[in-house]
């Protein structure tokens, strides 16, 4: 544990320092600390800059920094809201890395983010930022709602409000595609080379999406740019695995307690941390492989077998766990019922995944358990069940479309799908209103009052939304009755009850 620094034990907590530059050499020196200059103009331009991103890319880059490879500083973007920005510039951009693992704590304290732009406020100032000599890279963690892309087409949405409006205004984007492109603009009217574009979204082939995103919108705009971005900027796709919980104000107080300073920023998270990067950069390209990125030509095989046996099952757990009355994926994953499950859902999605070489899906699976049952992390059921209709298409209707084209089990998938259905009720198996918070979240529900109390009819209520479903599973009278069956067995018999008959009696050697 964390020796505590003298002033814990007589100041209290909100009248602890706030954490900035000023304060890095007195913290107590089991607080790792930025090992660096950070005065160096950025290198770097990160799209949303969350929790994630902070527990996840920065941290990188910061051991980057700190083993001698200068001039990857990132300057952060809000495309949003002001809170991230009001959290970190107090602090210099400073914020803390809590590493949990059981009852074992570590701190770290991050500095390779130099500031937070608000986009919303100042459009211009994001665009000049990403117009500088400096930067060679822009990374994204913008959600999967943040590219506008249509689910079935992978193009972009042009009849998408938010990039119908960037198109009439691209001079004042709101959008990252609209920024990116208006970014690339600037840059090449100033004669400089183009940035790479990473995105780091759990989205599979992120690197190949993004491009149609931005090539969808630089078209429109002006095809001459358009045809330079697409012979001159990479898209590298990634893979990215760390668990991040939302970080609330008891870990805010428990952190001031322990280092003896406050931190309105800081993020919580795993000490399993993974990046796969595909190695195709366009200018001035990090060492990343010198602190533990693995660079590769394939990253598509890491990232789906993430996606659907991670999130997958993360999803899954949501929803049922939710439904059953459980708030944590610890809590949920400790019960043998939901345990049972994991593993039935597991067995059915590995043979499909097409896995790279030297994947070890076993020994994945092992891990996957442990990470699930660190119970200092309280990683909210509710959280992942956030987004639903983006995350659904990835992490489950993949699974269930590949295990239906080889004529593989399903029972478990069908389930995890008809839990997300069950969820948009937006009602707990007690009778009790929630909020589900999901942008398609008003036309779920207004498909499912359409739909009447039936649950085959509500099943093929929310199959109709393309933008959720296509249009193949619809059409497959399978799927249509599996889903029936199963969204008939939750709702007259509960999550918990459901699993506890089908899967609570698998005995693993």
């Amino acid at each position: 544990m964390l020796r505590r620094i003298c002033f814990v034990f007589v100041m209290a907590p909100m009248s602890l320092p706030r954490l900035s530059p000023d304060c890095l050499e007195a913290l107590d020196a089991s607080i790792q600390r930025p090992a660096y200059a950070r005065d160096a103009a950025a290198g770097i331009v990160h799209l949303g800059v969350g929790a994630f991103h902070r527990a996840h890319q920065a941290v990188y880059f910061d051991q980057l920094m700190a083993q001698g490879e200068a001039g990857w500083q990132i300057r952060g973007a809000s495309l949003r809201s002001p809170r991230v920005a009001e959290q970190l510039n107090p602090q210099g951009g400073l914020y803390t890395v809590v590493e949990r693992d059981g009852p074992s704590t570590h701190l770290r304290v991050i500095g390779s983010l130099c500031d937070v732009l608000v986009a919303p406020e100042d459009p211009q100032a994001l665009i000049e930022a990403l117009a500088e000599p400096s930067v060679a890279v822009v990374t994204l963690t913008i959600t999967e709602k943040g590219y506008h892309l249509d689910p079935d087409t992978g193009a972009l949405r042009l009849d998408d409000p938010a990039i119908a409006d960037d198109l009439q205004h691209p001079s004042r984007p709101a959008t990252a595609p609209g920024f990116l492109v208006a970014g690339l603009a600037a840059r090449r009217a100033a004669g400089l080379p183009p940035f790479t574009v990473l995105s780091c979204d759990n989205l599979p082939d992120n690197g190949p999406r993004t491009r149609a995103a931005v090539l969808g919108f630089a078209r429109e705009v002006n095809p001459d740019l358009a045809d330079w971005i697409e012979a001159s900027v990479a898209f590298p796709a990634s893979m990215v695995d760390r668990i991040v919980p939302a970080t609330t104000p008891e870990d805010v107080d428990a952190l001031a307690e322990m280092a003896g300073y406050r931190d309105a920023a800081m993020v919580k998270t795993e000490p399993f941390t993974q990046w796969v990067v595909e190695d195709h950069f366009c200018h001035r390209r990090p060492s990343l492989e010198t602190v533990g990125v693995q660079m590769t030509d394939d990253v598509a095989g890491w990232e789906r077998a993430k996606l659907r046996l991670l999130n997958g099952s993360h999803s899954a757990l949501a929803y049922l766990g939710a439904l059953g009355g459980y708030a944590y994926v610890h809590e949920a994953i400790a019960d043998p019922v939901y345990a049972g499950f994991v593993e039935q859902l597991w067995d059915e999605v590995e043979p499909v995944i097409e896995a790279p070489a030297g994947f070890d899906a076993k020994a994945y699976r092992r891990a996957l358990t442990g990470r699930y049952a660190n119970s200092a992390l309280n990683h909210s059921l509710v959280q992942i069940a956030m987004d639903g209709s983006q995350k659904l298409p990835q992490r489950l209707l993949a699974s269930l479309r590949a295990q239906r084209a080889a004529r593989r089990p399903m029972d478990a998938t069908l389930l995890a799908v008809a839990a997300w259905i069950r969820w948009q009720f937006g009602e707990s198996e007690q009778g009790e209103a929630f909020t589900v918070d999901d942008p398609l979240a008003e036309m779920t529900a207004s498909a499912l009052r359409d739909a009447g109390p039936k649950p085959g009819d509500r099943v093929n209520a929310l199959l109709s939304i393309e933008a959720i479903f296509g249009r193949d599973l619809k059409a497959d009278p399978a799927i249509v009755e599996g889903l029936t069956l199963n969204l008939t067995d939750l709702m007259q018999n509960g999550a918990r009850n459901c699993l506890a008959r089908r899967f609570g009696q698998r005995e693993d050697g």
